[in-house]
Order: C-alpha cells, then structure tokens, then sequence
C-alpha cells in the first residue's frame, strides 16, 4: 500500500517560515543577553560609585570625630553631657583627670553624684531651668581625686534632629585657677601701690630732707647770737657784781641804799646767774638738734666718721617715741658713752625703724613696754666681724617689745624689700629692708627672732 503524497513532500522539504522564526528567536535572545548585560554594568557603576562616596563619607565623619576628640581632650573646662533626667552620657578627659574615675565609670552615672552635698539641691533644678533658660556661671563643688573644686558651672539645653528636648550639657571652669589670677593680680596692684607710695614718700623725705638741713643752716645764726650773747651777759653780770659790791663798801648814801633795795638789784644778781646757765643750756639743746637734724638730713651721703652711739640711739628714742608715741613706755639700758665708725645719719634711720616696728607691735597691748639695750662685746662674743678696739670688738643693740611676736613663716621675710604685715597704707615694708641693707654696708647683721617669753626682739650688731 502506498504511502500518501502529502506526507512524502512534508517530510523532504521543510517549509520557509519555520526558520524564519527561528532566525527571530536567537536574535530577541541575544537582545536580552545585551540588556543584562549593560544592567550589570550600570548597576556595578552604581555599586563603585557608592563605594567611593560612602569612603569619603567615612573619612569626613572620622575626621570629624577626630576633630571633636582633640577639641575634647585639649578643654581645660569640664564637660558633661547628660540626658534629661541627669545621666551622663559622655565626658571629657578634664573631668577625668579631676575626678581620677575614666569614662567608663562615669557614663550612665547622674552627674549629681559628682557633686559635694551642698550643691545637690541647686543642681537638681537644671532639668527643669533649662526648659525655659540657660544657667550661666553657677557655682558647684565638684568631688575630685585630691581636694574638692568648685566650678562655675555653664549648662544648656540640648535636642535631637526633630528639636525635642533630649538632655543638657554643662560646662564647668575651675574656680581656684580664676581666684589664683585674681589674687595674683591683687597682690601685683598692691606692690604697684606701694611702691607708689614709696616713691611719694621718698619724694617727700628728700623734700623734707632739703626743708630740714635749710632750717637747720637758717637756725645756726641766731643760736649762734644767742649762745655768744649769753656768754657776754655771763662777763657783764661779773663786772656789774664786782661794781656792786664797790658801790657797797663805799658808804653810799640812804637813798642809794634805799633804791637798790627797792629795785631789789641784789637778788637780781644772784638770779642772773641760774638764768644764764639756762639759756646756755637750752642753746645748747637747741644747737644739738640742729646737729642732729643736719645729720638726718643728709641721708645716704657722707663719709664713715667716729660718733657716740649712745647720743644717736638716745635722739632716736626720743624723736620717735615723742612724735609718734607720746606716754609709751621705753626702757632703755645705755652705757655713758660708745664710738664707733660709720654714718650717724643712716644708723639714726635703722634705731628710729626698730623703736618704731617696737612700739606699732605693743599697740593695744596690756603693760606694752619695749626695752633697748646696747651692749660691747669682746672677740668671743661677737658675730660679726671686725678688728678690736679699745677692749672691744662689737656693739649689740637690742629692741625688744612684749607684743604679739612675729609669726615663724614670716621670720624669714620681713626684711624682703615691700614684705609688710601692716594694713595697705600703714606702712610700704621697706623700712627693715632699708635698715639691713645699711647694717650690711657697715659690716654687721641685723637679726629678728621671738623671745620665749612673747614678743620680738631685733637685734642690731656693728663692728666697733
């Protein structure tokens, strides 16, 4: 049996459509094989260049934080940050090193609990203060490591990315480093005041130097006709005794007699003596305070003479305890006569500082009393060096009072140059500094220390 036509010609000959669609297939196929392929490509693109944007963004934000790390840790002021309810939620290396408790100790903790218990309640209002203000410049104790630290204390509010209140954060300047440059700058104003003060006064002492050795010059003159003229009424009052007592052994008539006895010209005699040797006399003292204001007037000038001690140290007692300290009670234990070398002026100046150091300390004291004492030493007993002299080598002056004494830490400064215990305006400290400086240039010493018994005693020692 034959096979159908049909079916022999179907199985020879493919048709042309079919491959035709195939063609069509492999050509969409490869199509979709481009487009995922450039898909790939855009979306590693994509990949790359986020890659390299989120590198940069990490290196900003470590740049950032490193940044925001060293301005932390280079911050002398304390820094807290907390939440709203007072947590601490990051700190700095100040506080650390203050409190000797690391970061890891302190976060989480509230902030009140670095605080001493006085400053609590304050501190637990700035949750609610912060909500309407800020705090500026509140005083807080802080618990440190060493010794508490008061802070003035800054704290403000703090808010999230939607601007809700989310905590604080307070800022605290140590106070001490502030009242240490305050009182630093107190002091430097103070020596600025007195050493202006000192320079007026030295201006006022060389002004009043000048005065005094001018009044001195101007004095000298009529002292001096006062003292000659005495002593020509001393002369006169011999020849007017001596025709007296002519008149008197010649008879003289009653009337003579009876003058004389009227004008009582007998006693007048007998007082002119006492009266003259009392002018004398107080010319005398007149002449030797001009002396002695000439001497004080000169200062620093002048070259090292012989002078007696005693008379220097007796005109000083008496200028100061007179001009200043009327009534005070000064004993004083003094030889008739000591000589030694040097500058009566200045030494007069050192005697006038002690006596009067001496007599502010007993002010106010029950029985004040300053006691001098002036004493020859031989070799053995001295201090100071110096050849010897007539028996002896050195001299000692010794001012001592029963006042309060001079605490022990100031022992050692009081003759540092504007070193004073007195209140500003009552005395500049350069009055021992002087006084040591001028012993030191006469080759001596001049020492301070307390007496076991209450009170100072300064001691002055010059070579004889």
């Amino acid at each position: 049996m034959q096979k159908p036509h049909t079916e022999s010609r179907s199985t020879k000959q493919p048709s042309t459509p079919d491959l035709v669609g195939s063609a069509d297939a492999l050509e969409r196929h490869d199509d979709l094989w481009i487009e995922v392929i450039r898909k790939m490509d855009e979306t590693y693109s994509d990949l790359v260049r986020y890659q390299v944007e989120l590198e940069e963004k990490n290196a900003a934000l470590e740049a950032a934080h490193q940044f925001i790390s060293s301005v932390l840790a280079s911050m002398t002021d304390v820094l807290i940050v907390c939440d709203i309810n007072g947590r601490i939620e990051e700190v700095n290396p100040a506080l650390e090193s203050l409190t000797g408790v690391p970061e890891e100790g302190l976060i989480g903790r509230p902030f009140q609990s670095l605080l001493t218990t006085e400053c609590l309640e304050l501190a637990s209002g700035f949750a609610e203060t912060i909500r309407n203000n800020a705090v500026h410049d509140c005083e807080l104790t802080l618990r440190a490591a060493q010794e508490d630290v008061p802070l003035a204390v800054n704290c403000s509010s703090r808010y999230d990315s939607r601007g809700r209140l989310v905590g604080m954060v307070l800022i605290g300047r140590p106070v001490g480093e502030l009242r240490r440059a305050y009182e630093a700058l107190n002091r430097a104003h103070d020596e600025l005041k007195q050493a202006q003060s000192q320079l007026i006064s030295a201006e006022k002492m060389a002004s009043l130097g000048r005065l005094v050795a001018g009044v001195a010059h101007e004095l000298n003159n009529p002292i001096s006709f006062v003292y000659g003229n005495v002593h020509a009424l001393a002369r006169y009052r011999k020849r007017l005794r001596t025709y007296c007592d002519a008149v008197d052994a010649s008879d003289p008539p009653e009337s003579l007699t009876a003058l004389k006895a009227e004008l009582r010209i007998e006693r007048l005699l007998d007082d002119l003596d006492p009266l003259i040797r009392g002018t004398l006399e107080g010319a005398e003292r007149v002449r030797d305070v001009v002396q002695d204001l000439r001497r004080f007037s000169s200062g620093q000038k002048g070259e090292h003479t012989g002078f007696d001690l005693v008379h220097v140290i007796e005109t000083a007692v008496r200028w100061v305890t007179k001009g200043s300290h009327p009534g005070a009670q000064v004993e004083t234990q003094l030889p008739e006569r000591v000589d030694i070398c040097g500058h009566a002026g200045q030494i007069h100046q050192v005697v006038m500082n002690l006596v009067q150091n001496a007599l502010d300390a007993i002010k106010g004291v029950d029985g004040a009393r300053v006691s001098i004492r002036l004493e020859t030493l031989t070799h053995a007993d001295r201090l100071v060096a110096g050849p010897a002299q007539a028996g002896f080598s050195a001299v000692r002056l010794c001012v001592e009072d029963n006042g309060p004494g001079i605490p022990e830490p100031d022992l050692l400064k009081i003759f540092d140059p504007f070193f004073t215990t007195k209140p500003v305006g009552q005395g500049t400290g350069l009055g021992l500094s002087i006084s040591y400086g001028i012993v030191a240039d006469h080759g001596g010493r001049l020492m301070a220390e307390n007496r076991a018994e209450g009170g100072a005693r300064l001691t002055m020692e010059l070579p004889a």
